[in-house]
């Protein structure tokens, strides 16, 4: 298990133990971390990760708090799943993703350069070596900007950006939830960089439809 995801069930702990109470406020980051037994940057990466879900709230020039929450949602956080659930917005939002990224992500194959191909498989790789679901969907973000990007659509690629941050808490979620998440979004990544770099604009499109609607189904199953 990665650092920060240890960070993660150990700061779980301390809420569903009644250490942290919904409302309250965390210790300072050099204590807690000192406290879970970790570095300060793994401590950051799981406050992160648990502000996306809302489990915890970061106040600027404050401090951070646990969110107020119900007494069954302290059990497993399952409320935030259900939440996605009673609020189709969100597969909305990947309603709209399914249509426009496959068609970006084959005008990509054919229009991104060299240098744009290169700076794609960096990114791709430092995905892949992630430590953490919460730096994976950092990752995961730009991978998709910069090939909404490349597909030299200025406004494809302005609404495909404004549609990625409302979609990330369920990518944070299904990194957390779901069992071989993080290593199935690294193998899609690569086979959809693998379709770029082979300049097939099909199968690109084929290959980011299926990593989206991944995503889509996993949260309609909830």
């Amino acid at each position: 298990m990665a650092v920060t995801d240890v960070a993660i069930d150990r700061i779980k702990e301390m809420i569903l133990s009644g250490a942290l109470l919904p409302g309250g406020k965390l210790p300072r980051e050099v204590d807690l971390a000192a406290q879970l037994g970790v570095s300060r940057n793994s401590l950051r990466e799981a406050v992160r990760a648990l502000s996306l879900v809302r489990i915890l709230e970061v106040r600027q020039g404050d401090g951070t708090y646990v969110s107020s929450l119900e007494p069954e949602v302290l059990l497993d956080a399952l409320g935030f799943l259900l939440e996605f659930h009673q609020d189709a917005s969100v597969l909305d939002f990947f309603g709209v993703r399914r249509i426009l990224e496959p068609a970006a992500t084959g005008l990509a194959a054919t229009r991104l350069d060299q240098p744009g191909l290169l700076a794609l498989r960096k990114e791709a790789e430092a995905g892949a070596a992630a430590d953490s679901v919460a730096d994976l969907v950092e990752h995961d973000l730009r991978f998709h900007s910069m090939i909404a990007a490349g597909s030299h659509n200025p406004v494809l690629a302005a609404v495909l950006d404004s549609l990625a941050m409302p979609t990330s808490r369920a990518r944070v979620w299904r990194g957390l939830a779901e069992e071989n998440a993080f290593a199935r979004t690294v193998n899609e990544h690569a086979a959809i960089l693998q379709a770029l770099e082979a300049r097939d604009a099909e199968l690109a499109s084929a290959r980011a439809l299926t990593h989206i609607a991944g995503v889509e189904d996993w949260l309609r199953r909830l």
